[in-house]
């Protein structure tokens, strides 16, 4: 047994269910990003991180996902707009975060047909 799955073990964390693509744009001293992150993370969350800070291009292309939200954290599952921070903890208390975490993303380019 790896050291990662008996500190997963002993938090009564899952990291097996997580099947969301998870992505979040954040500045390096945000306490909102940071907090976020840790909420990711205490919940086993692999995600990807855009670290935006002083890079304006970078911050527009976020705002364009984002609906026009400039502000930071703003976190995207499986492609679908979140929010920031508060909105992430809003999910978790709500009971819904971790449905929403353990949803696979749809593949590109598959049609449904009925």
């Amino acid at each position: 047994m790896t050291l990662q799955h008996r500190i997963n073990q002993w938090l009564g964390r899952h990291p097996e269910t997580i099947k969301a693509h998870v992505e979040i744009y954040t500045w390096q001293t945000c306490p909102y990003c940071i907090r976020a992150k840790l909420l990711l993370w205490w919940k086993g969350v692999t995600f990807t991180e855009y670290k935006i800070d002083g890079d304006g291009g970078a911050r527009l292309r976020m705002a364009k996902r984002a609906h026009g939200r400039k502000t930071v954290p703003q976190i995207f599952v499986n492609d679908q707009h979140i929010g920031g921070c508060d909105q992430l903890y809003a999910l978790d208390r709500q009971g819904r975060l971790d449905a929403l975490l353990a949803t696979a993303p749809s593949p590109e380019g598959v049609l449904e047909t009925s």
